[in-house]
């Protein structure tokens, strides 16, 4: 968003000349070759470092130039080609500098959120409370120290001082030390019953109030960034562009060209003041924008280069001496006083945070060492019977049965699930068959009295291999009726033992039909087969990927999550907005947090949002950061956002 901003104020600020013969060509060249070099389009890169800005202003000449300018007193109409060329060069110049403050505020609101959350969680439980008091401990103990030494030595120097002063013996150097002595002892005393007596008897009070301030000061400084964020937005570079990109004015006649040259001066002035005061937490947002606006109003530089006491080009000399300045020394030291207060009023170092546990690590660190020696042989032990474990289970039921599933789809004859061999059946048959065509030619009397003839065999075939065994039957009926003769002549057992080939044949077709069920769903018990050590995998993964990602935590669902927190901000301050009279629109420092929240947004969204959605995304985000369009049409995009993206971001 910031680099977009400054792409289309660099891109309005081309010039637009005539070429002149009388202009000096090397200048013209060396302010065309700067101008170049501070050009930038739509990409990652837009916004220059200061160093390299800084770099091509000095370059520029604009003081040799104007001493020349002065001497010579040239009045000539190359003269004023080159004024329109340095005044472009400073405007660009301006741009990425406007850039780089906006960026700056950014990256310095967007991290404080995370602290204010620290103290947050700090005053929410009592646990928490006491846990910070015990982390700060030592730091609080030394800081207390470090009172009591300095009031001692101080008393103390006075004490010496005085005794100098008057005409005594020479005191000896131990007596010194026990006067000093006394004075810590005397100072640890009145600073206890201080306390006692000014501040709470918990030992919790001082540090939730301690907590409290810093999480006051933060959120001031935050309030107080977002608002200077709000102002350069709303008043820094604002450029009159028509709905085609293009500007309304181009700057032709001499009134709009210093308008133009006004509006640059107000807005190096308007950064340059704004950096100044936003590290000053002793105001609020509405004292702030009082002292930028004043500040700028009276800003002596602008009144003396616009009152007609000065040449244009001592006037871009001017601005670019003062961008020069801005990047040189405010910004950096902007950078420094906010790193400062958020060191003071941020949550505390790593170290503070986590001495107690490398200390309790410290410690136990021996004990663990013993129980590791005294237990090496049974710990490696359990660490190759589980790299076995894990191995064999691996083959065994994920490698084998994705084998067996496969077999199965390509249908290979080793893999083919089977209850029987696919010759019993015919085998068992067969025999059958021959039973009783045996039976019905030793028995032929029991039936027409006649031998049976091929014809009669063959049919006799045909039935057993339909299961039927009239000839056996009636001859076992037969026999059943003088069982001891039928036994006697082996006709009765005979048929008994046909039967019982009989049953077998028909469990060994009852299995055939079980067999070929079984065939036609075998890829079913493949799969079946193969889900418990997938499921067991997938078991594992899930639970390593929770462990490992238990600090950074599962992407996705942080993603949405971070998502629906910014969208519920968004919500937030537009629906608990003040909108001004002027058109119903956001305050200053409404308008930052808006912009902060949406600049991550759009962060997060170009990671997540696939090409053209991301496009389309971007055209919500215009609309969004525009507050010409006044706090209901935002709350309506906001709105829209949420159900036309939340697929993706949510």
């Amino acid at each position: 968003m910031v680099s977009l901003t400054v792409c289309i104020s660099v891109d309005l600020l081309q010039p637009h000349f005539r070429p002149c013969e009388d202009l000096d060509v090397t200048r013209a060249i060396q302010l065309q070759l700067a101008i170049k070099a501070l050009s930038t389009t739509a990409s990652s890169r837009a916004l220059l470092q200061p160093e390299k800005i800084q770099t091509i202003l000095a370059q520029a000449g604009f003081a040799e130039q104007s001493s020349k300018d002065e001497n010579e007193s040239e009045t000539c109409r190359a003269s004023s080609r080159e004024q329109e060329l340095e005044w472009v060069l400073v405007s660009k110049a301006a741009a990425q500098t406007y850039g780089l403050v906006l960026n700056l505020l950014l990256e310095q609101i967007i991290p404080l959120s995370r602290d204010v959350w620290y103290w947050d969680e700090v005053l929410g439980s009592y646990f928490k409370t006491g846990l910070y008091s015990l982390q700060t401990s030592p730091w609080r103990l030394w800081e207390w120290s470090n009172e009591i030494y300095d009031d001692a030595w101080r008393r103390l120097q006075s004490t010496i001082q005085r005794s100098e002063d008057q005409p005594a013996e020479i005191i000896p150097l131990y007596s010194h030390w026990g006067q000093f002595y006394g004075l810590v002892k005397d100072s640890v005393r009145k600073r206890s019953l201080t306390e006692m007596q000014t501040r709470a008897i918990s030992p919790f009070a001082r540090c939730r109030a301690e907590a409290r301030t810093k999480r006051s000061h933060l959120r001031r400084f935050r309030e107080i960034s977002a608002c200077g964020l709000g102002v350069l937005m709303n008043e820094g570079l604002s450029f009159d562009v028509a709905d085609d990109g293009s500007m309304t004015s181009r700057g032709r006649s001499e009134e709009e060209r210093d308008e133009w040259r006004l509006l640059i001066s107000k807005s190096v002035a308007l950064m340059e003041t704004v950096i100044r005061n936003v590290t000053v937490l002793e105001h609020g947002t509405s004292e702030f924008e009082e002292a930028v606006f004043t500040s700028v109003e009276t800003d002596a530089d602008l009144r003396h280069q616009f009152s007609g006491e000065q040449e244009l080009s001592s006037s871009s000399a001017m601005i670019a001496a003062r961008l020069q300045h801005l990047l040189r020394v405010h910004i950096p030291t902007q950078a420094i006083e906010s790193r400062q207060i958020v060191i003071r009023n941020g949550r505390p170092s790593r170290i503070i945070r986590y001495w107690l546990l490398v200390v309790a690590l410290v410690f136990s660190s021996t004990t663990l060492l013993r129980v590791f020696v005294h237990r090496r042989a049974k710990i490696m032990i359990w660490i190759r019977e589980l790299g076995a474990t894990s191995i064999d289970f691996w083959y065994n039921w994920v490698v084998e049965p994705v084998r067996k599933v496969i077999g199965t789809i390509r249908h290979d004859e080793g893999s083919e699930i089977a209850i029987m061999s696919r010759e019993s059946l015919q085998v068992d048959r067969a025999s059958l068959e021959r039973m009783v065509v045996d039976f019905a030619r030793d028995n032929h009397e029991s039936g027409t009295g006649v031998s049976p003839n091929d014809t009669d065999l063959s049919l006799i075939r045909a039935k057993v291999r339909e299961g039927d065994l009239t000839p056996v039957l009636r001859a076992y009926e037969k026999d059943l009726r003088r069982p001891f003769i039928g036994t006697f002549r082996g006709d009765l057992i005979r048929a008994l033992l046909i039967q019982i080939q009989k049953t077998k044949v028909d469990v060994e077709v009852a299995l055939g039909g079980i067999d070929a069920l079984l065939k036609s769903q075998e890829l079913v018990f493949g799969f079946v087969g193969l889900t418990p050590g997938i499921l067991v995998c997938l078991g594992v993964s899930h639970w390593l990927t929770g462990f490992m990602g238990s600090r950074k935590g599962d992407k996705a669902e942080q993603k949405g999550g971070q998502t629906v927190r910014i969208l519920r901000n968004l919500d937030r301050i537009l629906t608990g907005s003040t909108p001004s009279n002027n058109g119903g629109m956001l305050s200053y420092k409404e308008h930052g947090m808006i912009l902060c929240e949406v600049h991550v947004l759009r962060q997060k969204a170009q990671r997540i949002l696939p090409g053209e959605i991301y496009i389309e995304f971007l055209e919500e985000i215009n609309d969004l950061v525009d507050i010409r369009t006044g706090v209901e049409r935002q709350i309506r995009v906001v709105d829209r956002i949420r159900w036309a993206y939340g697929k993706w971001l949510i």
